[in-house]
């Protein structure tokens, strides 16, 4: 008989919380620190983000690369730093679907905290929408991660003919 890992859960989830919290030492220096109940939103959106992606993941530890990675943005104000985290999250498990896996975690990791530093300036959006977006489209069809959409042809989609 096998036994039902849903008994496991809460287990896995008081550890997973306890593991994020563990991370307020190093983003206190920026001002930022998460509540208990702030790390178990983020766990629930782990959750829900694997499932919408038809993602299994083993060990909780991307979370925690977020934080480390992020903690010292200066677009993250203890304000909006949940609510961004959780953002960041979600935007994770989508673009590691969209980029086909073609990416490890930790350079995901690495190139998400570059452009919401840099060209999105802090816009979840901007970060999402335009910039990952782009790289997901680039890496499906083969191109360099930073090639644009008007470098394909090569000519000018206004000329005339």
């Amino acid at each position: 008989m096998e036994p039902d890992l849903e008994l496991f859960r809460p287990l896995i989830e008081v550890q997973a919380v306890d593991e994020i919290l563990s991370c307020n030492q190093r983003s206190a220096r920026f001002g930022l620190v998460l509540t208990g109940a702030q790390a178990a939103e983020l766990v629930a959106t782990r959750h829900r983000a694997l499932g919408e992606n038809g993602r299994i993941e083993f060990g909780g530890g991307i979370i925690q690369k977020i934080i480390r990675e992020f903690c010292d943005s200066p677009y993250l104000t203890e304000q909006n730093y949940a609510q961004t985290l959780n953002g960041l999250v979600e935007i994770f498990y989508t673009y590691k679907n969209e980029t086909l896996d073609r990416i490890s975690d930790d350079d995901l990791i690495k190139l998400m905290n570059a452009l919401f530093d840099g060209v999105c300036r802090g816009s979840l959006e901007l970060l999402e929408g335009r910039e990952l977006e782009k790289i997901a489209r680039n890496l499906r069809f083969g191109r360099d991660l930073d090639e644009t959409d008007d470098e394909d042809d090569g000519g000018d989609a206004d000329e005339e003919y």
